[in-house]
């Protein structure tokens, strides 16, 4: 058994040495690789700042929410309206009116009780209340309003100092920058949703009167009147609008920028009415099909195709062909960019009006100048009359039709009114300039009677009415 044992580990202390002789010095040599694989660096998906991406998305809005929720207050409006009339009240002569409840937000901007909110918001009303976020009401009093930039100025006498919305500049607002709306849609108060910027510059009426903030923050019936604050809490915006097919949101909405809403209610409390400043030219926004038209290579800007005799642009020798591309440092691309802008500026202020002419950059300092036309629309455009031209008819007030409007042209010129007539009186009230037919305008209801005092080319008074 021993020597069994001892011829088996013998074998195999042979098998071994013969093969590793054969490994080591028989064996064909082959070259090797080696590969090492190092493992994956993995990223963990939490909301920790990492130095690896820079980003400007704020991790919550409560911040700016906090500000901004304290500030915004419930308006509600008191109307009385006409309702359809019923067979008992033309029987006994009674007046058909009834009692109709609006309701829209506000801001407030100062600490003794003013507050900004829509025209629209308080139109018509009989009586205003102010709820504000801890529940208080007060009575309202309209200090005044603005019908074009749709803004209006309340104030409340609270028997506290109120929190208050800090202005932002609006001018430096970003499309893509996140925004919150805060406002009281369908009655629920304090209610805050985010989007971002969409776009600026918005005109929704066509008419070029309009600058509006456009976001895709969800703003409803209520909403108006409320703030539009940017990720620090100041206001950027007063909410304003929404498209719609079905009067609720959609997904998009529009503001009033701050700088215009703040200079409106800095002109009502300092002045009692709006102080436009404009820099006298006419023209228009141009496109691919303008620019061919007019040969030119550029299709951003305004083109200006008229400069209004001893206006600030012709004193600071803007011409005819002009386009404006910059003033101060806002770029002008359309006329909606212009008119915002100078819906911030006031008569006497000077702006620097960049225009291109003749493939040269032109920097030429302006001096707006106060309006001296408005838009009846059912009269046309009306211009401050001077004194000659008052003399010349005999009268100590009025303003001239300077353009019939296109609508009722025909009718004005078969009743033998042209342009040139003196309108003396709207609504039985005399008229001495366009700031005083603004005010009987903006003041007016959409249904009111309009009564027109004039005197024709041959010097004799008349007057007609408008239902």
């Amino acid at each position: 058994m021993k020597k069994i044992f001892g011829l088996v580990l013998v074998s195999a202390l042979g098998g071994i040495l013969t093969l590793s002789a054969y490994k080591i010095f028989l064996e064909p040599k082959s070259d090797m690789v080696v590969a090492t694989t190092e493992q994956p660096t993995f990223l963990p998906t939490n909301h920790t700042v990492s130095n690896i991406y820079d980003t400007a998305v704020p991790s919550n809005f409560v911040e700016a929410a906090e500000k901004a929720v304290h500030s915004v207050v419930h308006v509600k409006n008191t109307a009385i309206v006409g309702s359809p009339t019923t067979l008992q009240d033309l029987l006994f002569g009674r007046s058909s009116q009834r009692q109709q409840i609006g309701t829209g937000s506000g801001v407030i901007v100062s600490p003794d009780g003013y507050i900004i909110t829509n025209n629209h918001v308080i139109n018509g009303s009989q009586a205003l209340s102010v709820t504000l976020n801890n529940n208080k009401t007060y009575n309202a009093e309209i200090i005044g309003s603005d019908a074009k930039t749709d803004i209006a100025l309340l104030k409340i006498v609270a028997d506290e100092d109120l929190e208050y919305a800090t202005f932002g500049d609006s001018d430096q607002a970003k499309i893509g920058e996140w925004v919150l709306a805060v406002g009281n849609p369908f009655n629920l108060t304090s209610t805050v949703t985010a989007g971002i910027i969409s776009a600026k510059s918005r005109d929704l009426s066509g008419s070029s009167y309009q600058s509006f903030i456009q976001t895709d923050a969800a703003v409803n019936p209520g909403n108006s009147g409320g703030a539009l604050v940017n990720t620090k809490g100041e206001l950027i915006g007063i909410n304003t609008a929404i498209t719609s097919q079905t009067g609720s949101y959609i997904g998009y909405s529009f503001a009033v920028p701050s700088n215009i809403a703040r200079k409106v209610i800095e002109d009502i409390m300092e002045y009692g009415n709006v102080q436009n400043g404009i820099l006298g030219v006419t023209g228009g926004s141009l496109n691919s099909k303008s620019a061919e038209e007019l040969d030119i290579n550029t299709t951003e800007g305004f083109y200006v195709s008229e400069v209004v005799e001893d206006s600030g642009a012709d004193k600071a020798g803007v011409k005819s062909g002009d386009i404006i591309t910059k003033i101060d440092n806002v770029k002008i691309s359309k006329f909606a960019d212009l008119r915002g802008y100078l819906g911030t500026k006031r008569p006497e202020d000077v702006v620097k009006v960049s225009v291109l002419r003749n493939g040269d950059i032109k920097v030429l300092p302006v001096k707006l100048s106060r309006n001296e036309t408005v838009f009846v629309p059912v009269i046309g455009v009306l211009k401050n009359a001077n004194k000659n031209e008052l003399k010349k008819f005999g009268v100590n007030n009025g303003l001239k039709i300077s353009r019939l409007s296109d609508r009722y042209k025909d009718y004005w010129k078969n009743n033998g009114i042209k342009e040139g007539c003196i309108i003396t009186a709207i609504n039985d009230v005399k008229v001495k300039s366009v700031d005083d037919v603004e005010q009987i305008m903006s003041g007016r209801s959409d249904y009111e009677p309009l009564r027109i005092d004039l005197i024709n080319l041959n010097g004799e008074k008349e007057r007609y009415n408008f239902k």
